[in-house]
């Protein structure tokens, strides 16, 4: 059997580096994982200085790279290929130029002796807080593998969930596109080369055509205001809802607005529920899972909930009992559930079951709500269309009544 010279990772972090006997690098993963050890790479003797081992992981790229490259990671490290080589793999597999260049580099980091955790931290623009913390508690726990599955899981559920919102959304979006369409190509087109005519003639013009008309000669004169004054409004908005108070007083609103509110908080309710259900059942202790899931829930109310929740459970006190002054910012029966998991000792299960129903909760409110508005929409369109034609044909006929 070949001989390999290896450098290893222990629970603590410490480098540990010697030789031993195995039939291949699964072998030797084995018999390291055994060991409580991590191997990061793997020569065997005789080699031209090739590595035959290492590991990586995602980022701030497409969603789906993500996944994959996340599931293939997870495949690698069972088969017990090494974090280099599997690093490697996935830098050659990677299509996206960003991802690709940060796999090549933490595969260098990994390869000089640094942690896989360590080493992906050097990208917080594409591996999240979420996402390290759960790499870092596989390394240290020697479940590398199993927390690889379910952070490949996660990222899938995650992306579903978003994308079955943005998918019943497209329609309300296309029709309100259609309804700024009609009335930007009357008003700016239309009106003001019939509105020459209507002078011609003498025809009586009614006074909302000559809103539109008005409204279509300023756009012409200012079209370059019109365009450059929503950029900047935007940006500026956008910079507001960055800063603590726009935060606040935009998450503020969101909860205020009745149909709008009970979108948030299944959201938010789904994301806090499912990064701890990960983390929980990844091992991470409670008070550190909070910690983590603090930054991965966007609103105010939700983080405010949170950091109180935390400074109450290093007290010694449950979660559900330190949720319970924020209920009103919780889905019905949110709380209960996760009490009925304190008691049972399977809060991590519970808190599973309790994400999917959130998150297919979410997606058929979605829908339901896309489906209310289209009739709504498809009738503001409507008369739309109409007032515009009106705008034209009223006149039009005042017109032709002026010749005769």
């Amino acid at each position: 059997m070949p001989k390999y010279f290896y450098t290893a990772k222990t629970a603590d972090g410490k480098t540990v580096k010697g030789d031993s006997i195995a039939e291949s690098t699964h072998e030797l993963f084995q018999k390291l994982k055994d060991s409580n050890l991590i191997l990061i790479t793997a020569l065997q003797e005789g080699a031209k200085g090739k590595n035959l081992f290492n590991l990586s992981i995602l980022g701030n790229v497409p969603v789906i790279e993500k996944i994959l490259m996340t599931r293939n990671l997870s495949v690698m490290v069972s088969t017990g290929l090494s974090l280099v080589n599997s690093f490697e793999v996935l830098s050659m597999q990677a299509k996206n130029k960003k991802l690709k260049n940060a796999l090549l580099n933490v595969k260098e980091q990994v390869n000089k002796g640094k942690s896989l955790s360590e080493s992906l931290s050097s990208y917080p623009d594409i591996f999240s807080q979420f996402f390290l913390s759960m790499v870092k508690v596989g390394e240290e726990s020697g479940t590398l593998e199993d927390i690889l599955k379910i952070l490949a899981q996660h990222l899938e559920r995650e992306h579903r969930l978003k994308s079955e919102i943005k998918g019943a959304m497209i329609y309300p979006c296309i029709v309100l596109g259609m309804m700024v369409a009609v009335g930007a190509v009357v008003a700016v087109v239309v009106l003001p080369r019939l509105n020459s005519f209507f002078k011609g003639v003498g025809a009586e013009i009614p006074f909302y055509t000559k809103i539109l008309i008005a409204l279509g000669d300023f756009s012409v004169k200012n079209w370059p205001f019109l365009i450059i004054a929503p950029v900047v409004l935007g940006f500026l908005i956008w910079m507001w809802a960055k800063t603590k108070t726009g935060k606040r007083a935009l998450d503020t609103i969101f909860l205020r607005i009745p149909l709008i509110s009970s979108l948030v908080k299944k959201n938010n309710c789904a994301i806090f529920i499912r990064s701890l259900s990960s983390l929980l059942s990844a091992g991470v202790p409670l008070t550190k899972s909070l910690d983590v899931v603090h930054g991965t829930v966007g609103n105010f109310y939700f983080k405010k909930a949170l950091s109180g929740s935390l400074e109450r459970i290093k007290k010694g006190e449950r979660l559900s009992k330190t949720l319970q002054p924020y209920s009103d910012i919780f889905p019905v029966g949110a709380l209960e559930m996760i009490e009925v998991g304190e008691e049972t000792g399977k809060t991590s299960n519970v808190l599973k079951t309790l994400a999917d129903f959130y998150e297919e909760e979410l997606i058929r409110t979605t829908s339901k709500l896309s489906s209310a508005i289209e009739p709504v929409l498809l009738i503001a369109l409507g008369l739309a269309v109409g007032f515009f034609a009106f705008s034209i044909i009223e006149p039009m006929y005042s017109s032709l009544q002026s010749i005769r």
